[in-house]
């Protein structure tokens, strides 16, 4: 089964667009992502429905963030996304009267409702801004390395 990897690449595009500070096109968000502007322009269009970020049109244009990046979280991106999957993994439901597959499903799906509520619970506990504070720790630690190797 293929992963949807939109929430990742959301978020590596806004940290982008935070460090960047200013409009970045759809074309330049696509060769910090590795893939095309179309699909850069469409997951941005569903953040920018939700208020999270806007376009502007022009030699100047560009996406920008719209919202306090303190306030918004994973979960609030996730939920923009259109509240993908959280899991490639299912249960069968090929025989619905079978007593073994309800048993089963049963199981399966207490563990994922109970998974999904604790992931949420973390998503929603985490930032943008205290992701964007992450990578200008780490932003530094390797341009200091980088000096270090090349005196």
């Amino acid at each position: 089964m293929k992963r949807d990897s939109r929430l990742s690449a959301v978020l590596h595009a806004l940290l982008h667009m935070a460090e960047h500070g200013g409009p970045m096109t759809s074309e330049a968000l696509g060769r910090c992502l590795g893939t095309n502007p179309v699909v850069v322009r469409r997951t941005m269009g569903l953040l920018r429905e939700a208020g999270l970020v806007g376009a502007g049109r022009g030699h100047a244009g560009g996406w920008t963030i719209q919202a306090d990046l303190s306030t918004v979280t994973l979960r609030d991106l996730h939920e923009a996304l259109g509240e993908p999957a959280l899991f490639a993994i299912g249960h069968r439901s090929e025989h619905p009267a079978c007593l073994v597959e309800q048993v089963v499903n049963a199981a399966l799906d207490d563990a994922f409702d109970e998974a999904e509520a604790l992931l949420m619970e973390r998503f929603a506990s985490v930032s943008l801004a205290q992701l964007a504070d992450a990578f200008a720790r780490r932003h530094k630690t390797h341009k200091a390395r980088k000096r270090r190797a090349a005196a």
